[in-house]
């Protein structure tokens, strides 16, 4: 008889629910939120389990690899469909939501999501650290700003190697506002020189990746927007269509259809929100900066006529995930004229 086991992961503790094919609870239990712990509890079942089930989140990445070495059949759940789903239950508890999650691989109606390589991975931290590093600095160096606006003092437009002296110079006749500010401004110098070096690591590995070099043939598509397009996407195989790349990322737009009415509303934007970040801030340095004329530039000005420019640029993020992924499962390099002719602005 097929068994299906369903695991509700938190920090330190999993329950875990395993059902037989009818649907009835075999075995129940609270295990560490391990690798090993959970697989040799599954080892040490006197019954095969057909389909082990864990709800996508921060260590499911973790435990699928960890199981999936063990040689167990393991899968990640969506995690907008498990939640549409276990809130329909009166009560929320990890034992029923774990229950859940056991009847619905049961019924095969868990749709499984694609489980990032070490590699992306890693390339997907260092992106998130590196933006995350830039915000605080912002923030560091918002918040010296707001310091001096409280006295009057004003710093203006001033570029980010200027700022130390400004500011400097600001409170020069003012000790006691120096001593305040003195502790900002070396945090923010400890905060500028991680960023640095982060971003230099992020530009290194776009440089040494023959993908991300081939992707920055695209105009507007910079080291940061490749090498985040590299670590979402990971593996381009598990796209049947490279024109489904940006619905995944929440670019499409929302269809809402019941009897004689039929909507077609904003993007989703469901899906990977750095990604669709990165593709929009593309698609404006293709439309705001970039001179080079292409085909994809005239493509995205036509829009701009008809519908504005902000569709136009959500047309145009939409447009460069497709291509890049063409350029990525082929091989091959952006191509600025389209069938040997250069198109010209309408």
């Amino acid at each position: 008889m097929n068994h299906f086991a369903g695991l509700d992961v938190s920090l330190e503790w999993t329950s875990v629910c395993v059902v037989d094919a009818e649907g009835g609870i075999v075995r129940e239990a609270k295990v560490a939120s391990e690798p090993a712990a959970l697989a040799a509890f599954f080892t040490g079942l006197d019954f095969g389990v057909t389909r082990i089930c864990l709800e996508a989140g921060p260590l499911s990445q973790w435990l699928h690899d960890g199981l999936a070495e063990a040689g167990l059949p393991v899968v990640c759940a969506e995690t907008r469909q498990l939640k549409a789903v276990l809130s329909a239950t009166v009560n929320k508890s990890d034992r029923d939501d774990a229950r859940g999650i056991a009847q619905l691989v049961r019924a095969n109606l868990i749709r499984p999501v694609h489980v990032k390589t070490v590699s992306s991975q890693e390339k997907r931290m260092l992106l998130a650290n590196r933006k995350f590093m830039l915000k605080q600095l912002c923030d560091a160096e918002a918040q010296i700003r707001g310091t001096l606006r409280n006295f009057g003092l004003k710093m203006g437009k001033v570029t980010r190697r200027g700022l130390e002296a400004r500011v400097g110079g600001l409170v020069a006749d003012r000790p006691e506002l120096a001593r305040l500010v003195a502790p900002m401004l070396r945090a923010r110098s400890a905060l500028l020189a991680e960023y640095v070096r982060l971003h230099r690591m992020m530009l290194e590995a776009a440089r040494v990746d023959p993908v991300c070099r081939r992707l920055m043939t695209v105009p507007g598509v910079g080291p940061v927007t490749a090498l985040t397009f590299r670590a979402s996407v990971d593996v381009p195989s598990r796209f049947a269509r490279s024109r489904s790349v940006g619905a995944h990322f929440g670019l499409a737009p929302r269809k809402w259809q019941s009897g004689e009415v039929d909507r077609t509303g904003r993007i989703s934007r469901c899906g990977d929100a750095m990604m669709r970040t990165a593709l929009y801030e593309a698609a404006n340095a293709l439309l705001e900066r970039t001179t080079r004329w292409s085909w994809l530039k005239a493509w995205a000005m036509g829009v701009a006529k008809r519908r504005g420019k902000a569709r136009a640029k959500v047309a145009l993020a939409r447009r460069l995930g497709v291509i890049m992924h063409r350029i990525w499962v082929d091989g091959s390099e952006f191509r600025w004229k389209r069938d040997g002719v250069d198109d010209v602005a309408a």
